[in-house]
């Protein structure tokens, strides 16, 4: 770098040079007047001084004095002053130049600061809308050292973030040394620049509260730039560190709420079937009064309410397990036509005199899946399907494979689905208008197949209009053995 600024600076000088010798020949060749002379020259001073810096213009305007002196004043071709008007002339002619190079340097400086203050804004803005991209906290500390290096062109940065007592940096590992000068600047409770071991560092504040310390190789921001960088970034840091503690305190609050909820629904729908439950076995101890039908009637009383209250133990059960994040896709490979098969014969149960019809895509390709729980995924649409439609009503199950995924289908021929219930009918304890009119289901179902399919990377969606039934197609990825 240094060897090309040198051959820069060379080259300068040399084009200065030549300019003023070529510039000096042609005007002696065209005879032109002192006059003549002095205006070209001072001309070309003021062009050197904008375009190569001071040196070169000082250097230009005293080959352009001596040339004046030696070629366009009396005696010519002598370094003599033949008069007090020469003098004058030749006094008035350096001064102009010198006084011409100064002014165009002045501007020459002021606008490569202006430049130079218009690419830090930039650069500043830069910074701020790709800090803006991070809102968590860790992410932003792990990526903030990579980002300023790069968009301030520097080599090494690095960051101290004392909340978290956290270091993260371009260059690993620091020195230990500039481990604990930083610890120490982040400590100031007033903002302060220190050089350590070839970094320039600046504590990081937001008011008058610490939030930790940055540093950078080489020193080349300038004050102000640095000052704008580590406001900056103590107010990211601080944003990431809000956002992430209010997302906390959102599924906190988030969490709660669904408990309450599901305490709620529970409560409710457990004491139905247990009310039931105790009252058929109430009427049973009473041996006076009932005959043999009541006994029957009241027995299957209880043996339906306690199936209904196995069914809502097991669904809350799941719904546990889901939350709790402990569901592990088994996947093995199968046939999905045999998969559906046995998905109909589990679910006969359930489905009454209802017809349920299978279309597999021929030929039947083996796909490795998790049978157990996309079973689980068919016994809630089923039961779905076979509560809301009528008693001998067709049922459509279908599977379809691709390059990439294999996709199910569960098709009834119910009710359908309001479309004001459409957006939210895989959400926790939501029943819809209809399942509230009905009064069956906890809502839970629906919600339940979301998570297992999410868990197996896959996703559900419905098509249904009112009056037409509802279709939920659903795929998990096709991975090949």
């Amino acid at each position: 770098m240094r060897l090309i600024d040198s051959q820069r600076k060379a080259a300068i000088w040399l084009v200065a040079t030549l300019v003023a010798v070529a510039s000096t020949a042609l005007l002696v060749w065209m005879h032109a007047s002192a006059i003549t002379a002095a205006m070209v020259f001072l001309v070309l001073v003021v062009w050197t001084a904008t375009q190569a810096g001071i040196a070169p213009s000082l250097c230009i305007s005293v080959l352009f004095a001596l040339f004046f002196d030696f070629f366009f004043l009396e005696p010519y071709h002598t370094f003599v002053l033949a008069g007090l008007q020469e003098w004058i002339a030749m006094g008035s002619f350096a001064a102009s130049a010198l006084a011409a190079g100064r002014v165009a340097e002045r501007a020459r400086q002021q606008t490569r600061q202006a430049e130079q203050r218009r690419e830090d804004v930039e650069r500043l803005y830069t910074l701020s809308q790709e800090m803006m991209l991070h809102e968590d906290a860790a992410g932003l500390m792990r990526h903030l050292p990579q980002l300023i290096q790069r968009i301030f062109a520097l080599q090494q940065v690095a960051l101290f973030v004392a909340e978290q007592n956290l270091f993260a940096a371009t260059a690993d590992p620091l020195p230990e040394v500039l481990h604990a000068r930083l610890r120490d600047l982040a400590e100031q409770h007033s903002a302060s620049t220190a050089e350590l071991e070839g970094y320039a560092a600046q504590s990081l504040l937001l008011g008058l509260r610490p939030v930790g310390a940055l540093a950078w190789s080489p020193a080349t921001l300038s004050r102000e730039v640095a000052t704008a960088v580590a406001a900056q970034v103590a107010i990211a840091l601080t944003r990431a560190a809000a956002i992430e503690t209010n997302a906390r305190m959102e599924a906190s609050r988030e969490s709660e709420r669904l408990r309450s909820a599901l305490i709620d629904s529970l409560t409710h729908e457990l004491r139905t079937p247990l009310t039931s439950i105790r009252a058929a076995a109430t009427t049973l101890m009473q041996e006076e009064g009932l005959d043999e039908a009541a006994r029957r009637d009241l027995a299957a009383v209880v043996d339906e309410e306690s199936s209904r209250l196995d069914a809502l133990i097991g669904e809350a059960v799941e719904m546990a397990e889901i939350d709790a994040h402990v569901v592990q896709v088994q996947a093995v490979l199968q046939s999905p036509r045999v998969f559906l098969e046995q998905v109909v014969e589990q679910a006969l149960p359930i489905l009454g005199r209802r017809t349920v019809q299978i279309q597999a895509e021929e030929p039947d390709q083996f796909a490795s899946f998790d049978p157990h729980l996309l079973g689980r995924v068919f016994r809630h649409l089923l039961e779905n399907a076979a509560r809301y439609s009528p008693p001998e009503s067709l049922i459509k199950i279908s599977s379809r494979t691709t390059p990439e995924r294999l996709e199910f289908a569960v098709e009834d021929s119910g009710p359908g689905i309001d479309a004001a219930d459409l957006p939210l009918i895989f959400e926790k304890f939501y029943r819809g208008r209809l399942g509230n009119v009905m009064g069956k289901g906890t809502g839970m179902g629906l919600a339940i197949v979301r998570a297992i399919l999410n868990a197996h990377r896959g996703a559900v969606e419905v098509v249904s209009s009112p009056g037409k039934g509802a279709a939920f197609r659903f795929w998990v990825p096709r991975e090949r053995p």
